[in-house]
């Protein structure tokens, strides 16, 4: 390594950090849309986010001040929720491991760590890396997986990727330690959330048309009947008296879903990452609460 792991962290003023930000691109990632979800928000206790993704309204949250209390954060992708454990657990491993790869880039070097098998009894550290780095590099921050989890996304053309950000990481770092996270299916919420609470749920969108379909964040996808099921754990929820947000496309499958028990609003959603440029742009969607 070209640098100490500890001279990365000491030498961050922590305290003149700018606010927190998603350290990975995500397909479906609210971070056009935070200001407004944060108006929509009520007092609450603890936070819930199953489809953590990027982490925006999270991470909006943590700049608005409000994440004094614990925020419980959760996904289906392990890999995903790896880094998210590595960087509050091991940051110094994290920064070495991306300083590294960033002074070395090239395309050999991507598809060498493209096909590495990351999975396994790897540290956290190396799995972070891993992730950062081909989020960072590959084609227009995808994050996509075959049939049998394997990575394959092509290299992306950037003239200065910003690989290691390490002031941002710090900040993420420090935020997450008020955070407890979990690789599970969004149901395992409904056994934690409790009155009060505030449980956002952002899950892969029904898909506008039939060829836009995007559920590739793991090999499972996310059908139909996940669909209602997480209606039906959102429903229940409110019954207890816990507040649900949740986003989704604007389509008629998704306004027959929650057309009895729930308000929405429609909201214009910029969007910055899709495989064709003709899915970029404004798109309505629903806010439902």
């Amino acid at each position: 390594m070209s640098t100490n792991a500890a001279q990365l962290t000491s030498n961050i003023d922590v305290k003149n950090l700018a606010r927190p930000k998603p350290f990975v691109k995500w397909v479906g990632g609210k971070r056009k849309l935070v200001p407004t979800l944060l108006e929509m928000i009520p007092e609450f206790g603890q936070y819930h986010e199953p489809f953590v993704g990027g982490g925006a309204l999270f991470f909006g949250l943590a700049a608005a001040d409000v994440t004094g209390v614990w925020a419980n954060l959760s996904d289906q992708n392990l890999r995903l929720i790896r880094t998210y454990r590595a960087i509050r657990d091991d940051l110094s491993g994290v920064l070495c491991r991306l300083e590294e790869m960033a002074s070395g880039h090239c395309k050999e070097l991507y598809y060498e760590v493209r096909d590495q098998d990351i999975d396994g009894a790897r540290a956290d550290a190396d799995v972070a890396a891993w992730f950062i780095y081909l989020n960072r590099t590959g084609f227009n921050g995808l994050y996509r997986v075959n049939r049998s989890g394997r990575f394959n996304v092509p290299l992306g053309r950037y003239a200065n990727p910003n690989i290691c950000d390490e002031k941002n990481l710090s900040l993420v770092h420090r935020v997450l330690q008020n955070t407890e996270l979990r690789h599970e299916n969004f149901e395992g919420v409904y056994d934690r959330a409790e009155e009060g609470d505030l449980v956002y749920f952002d899950p892969p969108y029904v898909p506008r048309s039939p060829t836009s379909s995007f559920t590739s964040y793991t090999a499972a996808g996310f059908n139909l009947h996940e669909q209602e099921r997480l209606r039906d754990i959102a429903r229940a929820l409110k019954h207890r008296g816990v507040h649900v947000l949740l986003s989704n496309s604007d389509t008629p499958i998704v306004r027959e879903l929650y057309s009895e028990g729930f308000d929405m609003e429609q909201v214009f959603m910029g969007r910055a990452i899709n495989s064709r440029a003709s899915g970029r742009g404004a798109v309505p969607e629903l806010v439902v609460w």
